[in-house]
């Protein structure tokens, strides 16, 4: 018996109740289950091409396309689409990393100053699990840390075979177009329904209130990591903070890192860009003094996630959670707080930042692998926790690459190439390689069209969102990969005469950057490194690449083998 979208049937059902073209909507999850395990035993008989295949192996189901696969029963021929089981909360991630030998559990006790880093830094610069400390020192409360932190751990984060699925997802929503007539609407249904469960939904209770301090409680009970030795304190760092717009009463979910102060009151690390720094702002205008902030701490690992993608403005988090995981986010009014955050939370902060009150924060050992320096940032007044009875603190690190952030980052990267591509439909792809931090360095392959194009391409990303922070863009022709740097580099310093291909601009640039002349505004470098045409100036014979013939290569591989090589 399986759980289908119709409620359950058993495997003889399914032939007589979904006829040939009648998709049949399978919810399981993929960590439990493989496809080659999930269809013999519904008594089906699977179809590749039109071709039946009684025994198909395990990597034809996963190279078919959105977890579609088609099968037969009897004389009946059925469509299954497979849906993933969005995980209810950070505690089946964890069991699905368990399941999948990405998680080691450390049954004795390590201290959170320091020591807890080390073994998070090892691990992820070694491809190792995720770690879940058990005993941190001083403390009864688990800590997990790398659960982000390799490709593999993001698929099973995002419950799919390849971060490239989430992509095609969304290049199948931008080409959604109205149907015509009336077997067209209802093959639009299926898809319908998939938007329809994005919207977040507000419950009576939740998990994350199954213990309500309001009295007698400190930021201090939690064990909250010193990440390195010259922090200025310990920092909360995977914290899912959530705000309001004041004119227009919007969610924001952001990513902010917290460094405690004491036991109710910490640093509020909203850079200047970011979204919460803009609600903050917009309360003057209003004539409000206080703001109110509540701060979600592990929950199931697209919501986390969720918090540090780079959406445009007002566009809720938690609705692009319930994209990510197929399924709407349940949330929860807060008890002190007029904010909803995720039901399933292990632990909630409860408080608001005042107008003006701004303290010394940092420093801080950041993603950039040096100490982001010490400045004023606003002061988070803890108000309430709640929690489940049994919390785990979440918490990641960030340092020299790679790091968790850099495989975080990443699928970002694959994720968002199709809503890039939908701006500026001439690129092919796009790299920010782990040295580059994110805003360090893209590179950018492009289908060249007329004079100029590589510029017009860098000025439109410094144009768009956060990749106004690109601080070096290289473009290059859609023949490179930029997915290999050494190929990029090869042909990027063959192809450019830096006085005539390099561009400098001034613009806004990260606020953690301790290089531009002033705080959050220096200087930006855009690389045209594509093969240069009459057209643009360059009239001398373009030279073509060694390669060996086709022919030589093929008598030199039978060759190769005889001599034994």
């Amino acid at each position: 018996m399986l759980t289908t979208g119709l409620g359950w049937f058993a495997a003889s059902d399914l032939a007589e109740r979904h006829r040939a073209t009648h998709p049949l909507f399978l919810r399981v999850r993929p960590t439990q289950f493989s496809w080659c395990e999930v269809i013999p035993c519904l008594g089906l008989i699977p179809m590749v091409n039109g071709v039946a295949a009684e025994s198909l192996p395990a990597r034809e189901y996963r190279r078919l396309n959105r977890n579609i696969v088609r099968a037969r029963s009897g004389a009946a021929r059925l469509t299954l689409k497979f849906l993933t089981m969005a995980y209810r909360d950070l505690r089946e991630f964890l069991a699905a990393l368990e399941q999948q030998q990405e998680l080691k559990r450390i049954p004795f006790e390590v201290d959170p100053i320091l020591e807890i880093t080390e073994f998070a830094d090892r691990a992820v610069k070694r491809g190792g699990p995720a770690l879940l400390f058990e005993r941190p020192k001083g403390y009864d409360i688990p800590v997990l840390i790398n659960s982000f932190a390799s490709m593999r751990k993001m698929e099973i984060a995002l419950e799919v075979a390849s971060v490239e699925q989430i992509a095609v997802r969304i290049s199948e929503l931008i080409e959604m177009r109205m149907p015509e007539g009336l077997i067209g609407k209802l093959k639009m249904l299926p898809k319908l329904a998939e938007v329809g469960a994005f919207f977040p939904k507000v419950v009576s209770k939740g998990v994350c209130q199954e213990v309500v301090r309001t009295e007698g409680f400190s930021l201090l009970d939690y064990p909250v990591l010193k990440c390195w030795p010259e922090d200025g304190g310990r920092f909360v760092t995977l914290p899912l903070v959530f705000s309001r717009n004041p004119d227009n009463g919007k969610r924001n979910c952001g990513m902010y890192r917290m460094q405690i102060y004491d036991e109710r009151t910490a640093g509020m690390h909203w850079q200047t860009h970011k979204q919460g720094a803009e609600h903050y702002r917009r309360i003057e205008p209003h004539g409000q003094t206080r703001m109110e902030v509540a701060v979600a701490i592990g929950a199931d690992p697209a919501t986390m996630y969720s918090a540090v993608l780079p959406l445009p403005p007002d566009l809720d988090e938690m609705m692009i959670a319930g994209f990510l995981r197929g399924s709407p986010v349940e949330m929860v009014k807060c008890r002190t707080c007029d904010l909803e955050v995720p039901a399933n939370a292990e632990i909630v902060l409860e408080g608001y930042v005042e107008r003006g009150e701004l303290r010394t924060e940092g420093p801080f050992g950041d993603h950039t692998g040096f100490y982001s320096l010490a400045d004023e940032y606003p002061v988070f007044h803890l108000t309430s926790i709640t929690q489940r009875k049994d919390p785990i603190y979440a918490t990641t690190i960030v340092g020299p690459p790679p790091m968790e952030d850099y495989y975080m980052g990443k699928a970002i990267e694959r994720i968002f190439l199709p809503l890039i591509r939908l701006q500026l439909p001439e690129v092919r792809d796009i790299a920010m390689p782990a040295e580059g931090i994110f805003h360090n360095l893209i590179l950018v392959s492009i289908r060249k069209s007329y004079p100029g194009h590589a510029r017009k391409v860098m000025h439109s990303i410094w144009g768009t969102g956060q990749a106004m922070f690109s601080k070096c863009i290289v473009v290059v022709d859609e023949d490179v990969d930029v997915q290999n740097v050494r190929e990029v580099a090869w042909k990027a310093l063959n192809h450019i005469d830096p006085e005539r291909d390099i561009q400098f601009v001034m613009g806004p640039i990260d606020s953690l950057d301790h290089s531009s002349r002033f705080p959050n505004y220096g200087s930006k470098m855009g690389v045209d490194a594509t093969k240069k045409w009459a057209s643009e100036g360059f009239t001398r014979p373009w030279p073509g690449v060694i390669e060996m013939s086709a022919d030589v290569k093929r008598r030199v591989d039978e060759l190769w083998q005889k001599a034994g090589l």
